[in-house]
């Protein structure tokens, strides 16, 4: 049996949609909202009409690991702790230096090759618990293509008294959105490039990434963002200006994280991101306003730009080597434990990363 025919056999009738003439449909998960024929898919492909019903992806997980929260990146939320990151199959887009291709190219690579697990809710929540997450986030692939089954896994997350996440591309749609903000407290957005002619090269377009990270931090989500800094690519000063400029003028609390590219899947021409380039953003990013502005990818190597400080005393609050924290200043109600301001975020009273060393967990068999 193919991947895609495997895949439609792991499936319920979808929410984000609504119903066109002649058995035709049209999809709300992501900003192309594609319209569906009946026997089509639309472009994240493992979205498809049959019969005049929406069939999306459902109960199954393709990985499933508990690291820290920090990898996500979210450097305001839940500092220290673990969390437990879940994925399915396809993406709306098509990045040629996707670094989880395997998994969000699947439908349109013939060099992927996967396995999948089918598991339920209760189980992934289970996993969590078991492993002492305090979260549970939707990665690895696009989370928005398969945001009903996120949000039945989130519902039973709640219940348990846990945090739910996702990392995305952003693409998202008023109507994705109203149907994830009562089940999600955390939203981190890939804000790729600050020119539609590279989104176009991607898969997508600027505007829509645009007016979600805007809608996205208005209607109350913890929201961060990441540009992954490719040389060549979304490097240049002006770009980085205008991007940053953009996210301080929704917020200047906005957390801005600047990653180091390496070369990966179909990129692989392109020169890895140095620490100077990393340096000169993250300046960047601090002379467009933004207060807390971070820098990834290369423990160790960029000084304080993995560090939270106090906008206003500058004290270190949060000490970091890579993912990992190695202080945590912040008081229990969120402010700077010396002169009290309060720092934005989405902290908790007493949240520890749990002892256990964080690992995989299987996905195959059983």
């Amino acid at each position: 049996m193919q991947l895609d025919e495997e895949l439609a056999s792991h499936t319920r009738a979808g929410e984000l949609y609504e119903s066109l003439p002649a058995d035709r449909v049209r999809c709300y998960a992501c900003g192309h909202c594609c319209p569906i024929s009946s026997g089509f898919a639309g472009v994240c492909k493992v979205r498809f009409n049959r019969d005049g019903v929406l069939q999306v992806p459902y109960g199954y997980v393709n990985a499933l690991h508990c690291d820290p929260i920090e990898k996500k990146p979210f450097y305001h939320a839940l500092a220290g702790t673990s969390a437990l990151s879940f994925g399915m199959l396809g993406c709306d887009l098509h990045c040629g230096y996707c670094q989880n291709w395997v998994s969000s190219q699947a439908l349109r690579d013939p060099r992927s090759m996967l396995e999948f697990r089918e598991i339920s809710p209760r189980e992934i929540v289970g996993i969590a618990l078991a492993q002492r997450a305090a979260s549970v986030i939707s990665t690895y692939n696009e989370p928005l293509i398969t945001s009903e089954w996120a949000v039945a896994i989130f519902r039973e997350a709640r219940a348990a008294g846990l945090t739910t996440g996702y990392v995305s591309n952003g693409n998202a749609t008023p109507q994705v959105l109203e149907y994830l903000r009562p089940w999600v407290d955390l939203y981190k957005v890939d804000l790729k490039s600050f020119d539609d002619r590279r989104y176009r090269e991607l898969g997508g377009r600027l505007q829509p990434i645009l007016d979600s990270i805007a809608r996205i931090h208005a209607m109350g989500f913890w929201l961060e963002v990441v540009t992954l800094i490719v040389p060549g690519f979304n490097d240049s000063p002006q770009e980085l200006g205008a991007l940053a400029g953009f996210l301080a003028g929704i917020s200047k609390d906005i957390p801005w994280h600047v990653s180091a590219f390496h070369s990966d899947y179909k990129m692989t021409g392109a020169r890895s991101t140095s620490v100077e380039l990393l340096e000169r953003a993250a300046a960047i990013g601090r002379q467009a306003g933004l207060r807390y502005v971070y820098a990834g990818n290369l423990p160790g190597r960029v000084g304080e730009l993995e560090d939270t400080r106090c906008p206003n005393c500058r004290t270190v609050l949060v000490e970091r080597f890579g993912f990992e924290v190695i202080q945590n200043r912040i008081t229990a109600a969120g402010a700077c434990s010396r002169c009290h301001t309060a720092i934005p975020g989405f902290w908790r009273a007493g949240a520890t990363r749990a002892m256990q060393s964080a690992g995989e967990v299987p996905i195959g068999g059983g």
